[in-house]
């Protein structure tokens, strides 16, 4: 189990919290947490504002996730069957007829304003404090603060903001082309008073200084969007706020710190960046720690909801035959098959292979999960497609195995329609082309991701050990190549998208081959490499909206205006709060 954020005594308290916008739970229950009064607890407070982060905001598949992935060509949750509809809400994220009453729209915004609450009530308490890590603790907590209103933002243009010292003080709403360069200046303030990752008890998942020097560059990368969001264009190559030169200099000051540091170095292994065990990863440069039994919330979204219903890791687990990639975004990797990022087969200790192919017999039992101690039944990773093969639950509730003891590999039919082979499509052929809606029979459709690893310790979408990434290496190698080419400097991109071409390798069935450099890089070539490092970690939205191709037409998708590059400020909180305005177009 992992350790405690700031190694703090678990307090159960229930307490009434002060909401910024007035429309969430005023019962809520906090664990880890004492805030809103004058004996605070600070370190509780800012474990709080870092539990947050947690608490469904960045792990759920129905939270940011969703807003950052569900309207991109990377992912899409279509209505399956009988699964899924839930009053159209999810599939409204990719067909982008969302309006201010959607449910995920409103979930996420609620979530993030109780980030940037409790962030604020973090600052507010260590303020009252006399403690010796008084400078540590309130630089972290305006880190957080800044990452939550920078997240906010983005999504809707305005994020809340109260003066931590004064809870009585009016609400101030922060506007997106105008508070990026307050963020901005704030956190490079904060800079002289962080720790180093890995010093005064410090890691991957307190906001270090390179935590900082990750945001900032994401900050200036997206700046000129932020400033001109719904505009025909964006100067990216404008002023920086302080210190000479550019937008795109800063992203590649910020990322020249983190890449030439010294702290940080790309794994072979691309995958190991999303295992159950990636505290182990070097590349890790904020993350958000979860922790399984213990009383914070940790999720496995974002590997189950791609997998089928009979894929069972284990005889107490399955997936739930959700979330899917586009074929536009499959078909990207046309030619890129033996990149290692695209799939990685997975071999067992005494040396079996599982291949997924219809050759698989059986493989061992030795694999044990944890906590239960049955067999763990391990999917290969990355971009699943074709017929699916995998183990067979008996009467008995556990797996069919040979008389010598080894898992039996079955070709897996779906589990709602048991006559219709488990065989993931490319083409997903809507018979409504712009409704996300597939009966019964085409339940099936849409390649798989297998990115993230399946935590089977602890029920289905339940618990998981995988630390989630918010920054890692592979991030800013890619940060940095999109700033050089914006900059002119075509040989410098080219080079660090090879950087990560190259170090990654194939599994042993492969050869362990590295991949393959480019000979040469164009910006739709620069766009697609994008998505092939860094799929499904929230960071697509914003590069589809810089490299313009958010408001085109696509799977189950029209072409849109640009008001929608910007989600609506809930109903609910217009409603309740005279300070909020709706966002144009809604």
């Amino acid at each position: 189990m992992k350790s405690k954020f700031l190694n703090i005594n678990t307090i159960f308290l229930s307490i009434a919290v002060m909401s910024l916008v007035g429309c969430t739970n005023l019962d809520e229950k906090v664990i880890d947490e004492v805030m809103g009064t004058e004996n605070a607890d600070p370190e509780a407070s800012l474990a709080a504002a870092y539990g947050q982060l947690g608490d469904g905001t960045f792990v759920d598949h129905g939270s940011v996730f969703a807003l950052q992935e569900y309207s991109t060509d990377e992912a899409l949750l279509a209505t399956r069957g009988s699964d899924w509809g839930d009053g159209g809400k999810w599939r409204a994220m990719h067909e982008f007829t969302w309006d201010a009453n959607n449910d995920v729209v409103k979930t996420t915004w609620n979530q993030l304003n109780s980030g940037i609450t409790k962030s604020i009530f973090a600052i507010g308490s260590i303020n009252k404090s006399n403690g010796n890590n008084k400078a540590l603790f309130l630089a972290e907590a305006k880190g957080l603060l800044a990452f939550y209103t920078y997240t906010t933002i983005d999504l809707y243009g305005q994020a809340p903001y109260r003066n931590p010292d004064n809870l009585n003080a009016p609400i101030v709403i922060r506007r997106a082309d105008t508070t990026i360069d307050e963020l901005i200046t704030e956190v490079e303030g904060l800079i002289p008073n962080l720790a180093d990752i890995k010093t005064q008890n410090t890691h991957a998942g307190r906001f270090t200084k390179q935590a900082a020097y990750a945001l900032l560059a994401d900050m200036y990368l997206n700046r000129a969007v932020l400033k001109n969001k719904t505009g025909s264009n964006f100067n990216f190559k404008e002023q920086a706020i302080s210190g000479g030169g550019t937008d795109m200099d800063k992203v590649i000051k910020y990322s020249d710190m983190l890449i030439n540091g010294g702290l940080f170095s790309l794994e072979s292994n691309y995958f190991h960046n999303f295992d159950i065990n990636n505290d182990t990863s070097k590349e890790m440069i904020f993350t958000i720690v979860q922790k399984k039994n213990s009383n914070r919330n940790a999720d496995n979204d974002l590997a189950y909801m791609s997998m089928e219903r009979s894929q069972k890791p284990s005889p107490d687990n399955r997936g739930t035959n959700a979330s899917c990639v586009t074929p536009e975004f499959y078909y990207s990797w046309n030619g890129n098959h033996d990149d290692p990022r695209f799939q990685r087969t997975y071999q067992y200790e005494d040396g079996t292979w599982f291949r997924n192919d219809g050759t698989d017999v059986s493989v061992p039992s030795t694999s044990k999960v944890e906590g239960t101690g049955k067999p763990w039944f391990h999917f290969n990773r990355g971009l699943q497609v074709g017929q699916q093969y995998g183990p067979k639950i008996l009467s008995n509730g556990n797996f069919d195995l040979t008389p010598d003891g080894r898992i039996k590999v079955y070709k897996l039919f779906t589990e709602k329609n048991t006559t219709l082979a488990a065989d993931f499509t490319p083409e997903l052929n809507f018979d409504n082309p712009s409704e996300a809606v597939f009966t019964q029979a085409q339940i099936n459709r849409g390649v798989r991701n297998f990115k993230f690893e399946f935590d089977p310790g602890y029920g289905n979408n339940g618990t998981s050990g995988m630390d989630v990434p918010l920054y890692r290496l592979g991030t800013i190698y890619m940060m940095r190549a999109e700033a050089f080419f914006r900059n002119g400097n075509i040989s410098a991109a080219l080079s660090d998208v090879n950087k990560l071409r190259t170090s990654r390798t194939n599994d042993a069935l492969k050869g362990n081959a590295p991949g393959v450099a480019l000979a040469s890089l164009d910006a739709n070539t620069l766009f697609k490499e994008s998505g092939y490092e860094l799929y499904w970690e929230m960071y697509r939205r914003k590069a589809m909206i810089r490299f313009e191709k958010f408001d085109l037409p696509g799977t189950a998708k029209p072409a849109t205006q640009p008001y929608r590059r910007i989600f609506p400020i809930p109903q609910s909180t217009i409603d309740a709060s005279k300070d909020f305005s709706q966002n144009p177009g809604y």
